[in-house]
């Protein structure tokens, strides 16, 4: 019975997360969509609207076959570091999150929040790909 913690931000993410877990799935693992946000003045209604739809693609789709627990953390963090945080206290089996194709100058300016989860966990981590956007 795993527990796996995934990390989106669209609900195109969530449903390319969703297609990764839903072989993988049996109705005794828990999955917990993480959706993290600054908040203040850095998070606007409709980022905030778009994390929580796309934590919601993850309980629609998958909240048949497996428990689901959604996530919307608004703490001034770095997503890599709710996303690690959380995987930690539920002693996640296993980081599931996406990356898209950038070029090198996108990846220096904006960073990487993959990138950042898999250098810095401890757990396996899948990274399932997404539709490019430069």
């Amino acid at each position: 019975m795993p527990t796996y913690v995934l990390g989106t931000d669209t609900v195109d993410t969530s449903a390319a997360l969703c297609d990764y877990l839903d072989d993988r799935l049996d109705p005794e693992d828990t999955v917990h969509a993480v959706n993290s946000l600054w908040g203040g003045s850095r998070t606007d209604a409709e980022t905030a609207r778009d994390g929580e739809d796309a934590i919601n693609v993850v309980q629609s789709r998958l909240g048949a076959r497996a428990t689901v627990e959604t996530h919307q953390f608004v703490r001034g963090n770095d997503p890599d570091e709710d996303l690690l945080a959380h995987a930690e206290a539920v002693d996640a089996d296993e980081l599931v999150v996406g990356v898209r194709k950038r070029n090198p100058t996108g990846k220096v300016v904006f960073g990487s929040t993959t990138q950042s989860v898999l250098l810095a966990s401890s757990r396996p981590v899948a990274v399932v790909p997404l539709d490019s956007a430069d």
